[in-house]
């Protein structure tokens, strides 16, 4: 049990550690305070974004999406290891869990089955999203895997606890998966080998570069979308769609443009307060340039 760190703290210890930090925003003062109480902490949650892309993936857990406001974690970290921190305070990522295994955190012993949801783990948890698809496919490089391990470190040793106040979301919370592609147990040695000393030598990093701007795909043209289109350029954009809380897809979103996306482009016209004939779901350039599409390598 503990009080949370200070933005400026949490910066510190993640640098020590050898961490390149990248601070997104205003996410200093970004948060959901004003929804609940905000400490005391007992624990790390790890959990995987089911997104892909860097920049897209950073975006969703600032911002949040239609039904779930941001932030969605305190930091995300990227495939190359590098961690995007983008809120300070209460977030919105570890939802209602099993108070048994609270209970077994704050102890620091073997945790029980998660079979309830009953105890708010918003405010006892710092969350990290971590950038995988979660399909047990998409590859966990290494240098993520260690940015875990770090970022976790890091902040038991700065509340003095061990590897046991670190725990997946799907040792939380019934139903859930991530991270799904490694073992939490597999991950919890790490760190205690980190704790112990054992780790790299965790010299500080140097300040980042700024991050650069989000690359977005332009407007394409309204000609562009048509039965018989195939681009990844479709696939991105109803990505987004989904996002927003805007998708109307049965197997999501593929390269091939259907009535499934002129339904859901349909409904983010909708959203963004336009009627009858504008809101056909066909793009226009004022939605898409408010949609953001990550720029793709079609």
């Amino acid at each position: 049990m503990a009080k949370p760190l200070t933005a400026s703290k949490l910066v510190e210890i993640l640098r020590a550690e050898g961490l390149t930090v990248h601070e997104v925003r205003n996410w200093r003062r970004h948060n959901r305070n004003s929804k609940g109480p905000w400490g005391p902490m007992n624990g790390v949650m790890i959990h995987h974004t089911v997104t892909s892309g860097t920049d897209a993936s950073v975006d969703i857990c600032y911002d949040g999406y239609s039904g779930l406001p941001g932030p969605l974690c305190h930091g995300v970290i990227d495939k190359k290891g590098q961690v995007h921190l983008v809120g300070n305070g209460r977030a919105n990522h570890a939802g209602l869990g099993d108070g048994d295994v609270l209970r077994a955190v704050i102890n620091e012993s073997k945790l029980p089955a998660d079979n309830e949801a009953d105890t708010d783990g918003n405010r006892h948890f710092y969350g990290f999203e971590c950038i995988n698809l979660g399909n047990g496919k998409d590859p966990w490089p290494e240098a993520q895997k260690e940015a875990i391990e770090k970022v976790s470190a890091a902040i038991c040793r700065a509340h003095g606890w061990t590897e046991r106040s670190v725990i997946g979301h799907k040792e939380w919370q019934p139903g859930k998966t991530d991270p799904r592609g490694f073992t939490m147990d597999g991950m919890r040695k790490r760190i205690a080998e980190r704790l112990r000393g054992k780790g790299d030598s965790g010299k500080p990093a140097p300040d980042p570069k700024p991050a650069p701007k989000p690359s977005y795909e332009p407007f394409p043209g309204g000609g562009f979308f048509h039965i018989g289109q195939k681009s990844a350029v479709i696939t991105a954009m109803g990505r987004r769609l989904v996002a927003e809380g805007c998708g109307r897809y049965e197997e999501g979103p593929s390269p091939d443009w259907t009535e499934a996306d002129r339904k859901s482009y349909a409904a983010w016209q909708q959203k963004r307060g336009f009627k009858g004939k504008d809101a056909d779901g066909i793009p226009g350039k004022v939605t898409w340039d408010a949609l953001k599409v990550p720029r793709s390598r079609d």
